[in-house]
C-alpha cells in the first residue's frame, strides 16, 4: 500500500484495534492465476498472530489459498474533504480514511474441533450482549451438517500496514475548519473522522 510517512500509523496496538472494529474484510489471494477476492468477517488472533475466517464451500477461492500469501484489507471510516472548506480557493477535493493491510500464509482448517472453536469465537463476538442465542444449543446434527457447507481457514500474519490519512499534510488551522464542518454532517463515518482527526491533533 503506498503510505506516506506522515499518514502511517506505527503503533501495533491501534491497527489491531482497527482489524477488530472493522472485521468485515476483503480477502485477496490468486486462484486459476486471476486476482479474486471475498468480502467476508476476519478476527484476530493476537496471541497466535493470525486472522481466522471461513469460506463457502462452493466458493472456489479456497481451493488453491492453502500456502499463498494473501491481503485481507480492512476498511475504517472514510469521507469526502470538500475544498470549499479551506481558507484558500486554491485547493482540490481529497478523501480522508483509515485502512489496515494485513499480509499472510493462509492455510486451511481440517481439524473439525478446531473450526468448531472458530466458529464458536465468531458468534460470541458478533452476537449482541444479552442475545439468548448460543452456538452450542443449536441441534448437534444440524450444526454438523451446516458445517459441511464452510472450509475455514487461518492467515499467519507476516506483515501488517496502517494508513491513516486525516489531513496531516495541511496546516493546523485548516484542519480544524475541516473537522468543524465534518461535526455538521449527519453521517457517521464524517462524524468518526472529525473524531479521529481531533484526536490527532491533541498528539501535537
Amino acid at each position: 500500500m503506498y503510505i506516506p510517512s506522515h499518514f502511517t500509523i506505527y503503533d501495533e496496538a491501534m491497527i489491531n484495534k482497527i482489524v477488530k472494529e472493522h472485521s468485515f474484510a476483503t480477502l485477496f489471494s490468486t486462484h486459476d492465476g486471476m486476482p479474486v477476492a471475498t468480502h467476508l468477517p476476519l478476527l484476530l488472533d493476537e496471541e497466535r498472530h493470525c486472522l481466522y475466517g471461513h469460506f463457502a464451500r462452493a466458493n472456489p477461492q479456497w481451493k488453491e489459498i492453502n500456502g499463498q500469501t494473501v491481503l485481507a484489507v480492512f476498511q475504517g471510516p472514510h469521507c469526502y474533504i470538500s475544498p470549499s472548506w479551506y481558507e484558500t480557493g486554491k485547493a482540490v477535493p481529497t478523501w480522508n480514511y483509515v485502512t489496515v493491510h494485513v499480509y499472510g500464509e493462509a492455510a486451511l482448517v481440517e481439524e473439525q474441533d478446531e473450526l468448531a472453536d472458530s466458529l464458536q469465537k465468531m458468534v460470541s463476538t458478533y452476537e449482541v450482549p444479552g442475545s439468548p442465542y448460543r452456538l452450542e444449543d443449536v441441534d448437534p446434527s444440524f450444526l454438523t451438517n451446516m458445517s459441511k457447507g464452510i472450509q475455514g481457514f487461518t492467515i499467519k500474519i507476516n506483515k501488517l500496514e496502517g494508513k491513516a490519512k486525516l489531513s496531516q499534510n495541511h496546516p493546523v488551522d485548516r484542519q480544524k475548519r475541516v473537522i468543524n464542518e465534518l461535526k455538521k454532517s449527519p453521517r457517521e463515518d464524517d462524524q468518526r473522522i472529525a473524531l479521529l482527526m481531533q484526536e490527532n491533533l491533541k498528539k501535537r
